[in-house]
């Protein structure tokens, strides 16, 4: 009898202290001493689905300030980055698996980037697509999440891209005006552009292919990401180009801890870095981070009922 109501004694205070650690952790990650603690919680989660908790206990100052020191401290770069098996299709692609300090990730390289095209939803405004489907629809042979997407009715279902979307050259959706906004995408030649442009500058300049995303990660060959990128850490999703004109694409997962936990903006960098990239930029991330080669997801995806539904997707078509 004696046993019994020590062992009761043990696990009520074991569930005690855990509830009391659940509820005290918060205040110790948010107001705590701990600055790098707390600058990778509050990119991590300011920058997810979820950035009411971080606002719960933080004012928007308060966030912008954490994420701003994150930010400067000086540029990070050459964190070590190890390729796995690698794989080249008759179309031309390259497939190749690269793996960080906590992350695991997939690189494709596409030699002639005029194959790299827009993918839109078809019902822009009411519903988005998965990349599976978008690549499948487009009769692409892969493609990677693209550009970020808003969400004023509260569904979460990727209907509405954000800032302004270019497919074939026409300005498909735009909810800027005539502001200048980040625009990442290829033009006619096949360059990759990374510029703040207005919707007019985007047609001045004959952009072909573009989304709002941001940040630029790489300019000119040379880092830009200072400290780890304020971002945290979690799945990512970026686009690249090398002088001969290569286009790079990247994902890593996360969010998966006995495989990948995720990468930080300059962890991102470093992967492009890597394969040496004259200009890189961030794409939509999270759970919608998503890689699809020949009818298969090549990634894992977070989440948690498979792919996301989103507005947009950089695929790439067959050779002619």
């Amino acid at each position: 009898m004696k046993r019994r109501i020590n062992i009761s004694r043990i696990a009520i205070f074991l569930v005690y202290n855990l509830i009391l650690g659940c509820i005290l952790a918060p205040f110790i990650v948010f107001w705590g001493p701990f600055q790098d603690l707390k600058a990778m919680a509050v990119g991590t989660i300011a920058t997810s689905r979820h950035p009411q908790v971080v606002e719960a206990f933080l004012s928007p100052d308060e966030i912008k300030e954490i994420m701003n020191w994150s930010q400067n401290q000086g540029i990070s770069s050459g964190g070590q980055i190890y390729t796995g098996s690698r794989f080249t299709d008759a179309e031309g692609i390259t497939i190749e698996e690269v793996e960080g300090k906590g992350f695991r990730g997939i690189v494709m390289l596409i030699e002639d980037p005029k194959r790299v095209k827009l993918a839109v939803t078809k019902e822009i405004g009411i519903a988005g697509q998965r990349v599976s489907d978008l690549v499948a629809e487009t009769g692409a042979i892969a493609g990677i999440n693209a550009g970020g997407f808003y969400d004023p009715n509260g569904k979460g279902n990727g209907a509405f891209p954000d800032g302004i979307t270019v497919q074939n050259g026409r300005i498909v959706h735009n909810n800027v005006g005539n502001q200048k906004t980040h625009i990442v995408g290829l033009n006619k030649e096949g360059k990759l552009i990374a510029e703040d442009m207005t919707a007019e500058q985007v047609l001045e300049k004959q952009i072909m292919e573009a989304v709002t995303f941001y940040p630029v990660l790489i300019r000119d060959g040379k880092p830009l990401i200072k400290g780890d990128g304020g971002w945290g850490i979690g799945p990512r999703t970026g686009i690249g180009q090398k002088a001969d004109g290569t286009i790079i694409m990247v994902v890593i997962d996360g969010r998966q801890p006995t495989w990948s936990i995720g990468a930080k903006l300059s962890d991102l960098m470093d992967v492009f870095m890597k394969y040496h990239a004259i200009i890189a930029v961030n794409l939509d991330g999270g759970s919608s981070t998503t890689m699809v080669f020949r009818d298969k997801i090549i990634n894992k995806v977070c989440g948690f009922f498979g792919e996301r539904y989103i507005p947009t997707a950089f695929v790439v078509m067959p050779k002619e």
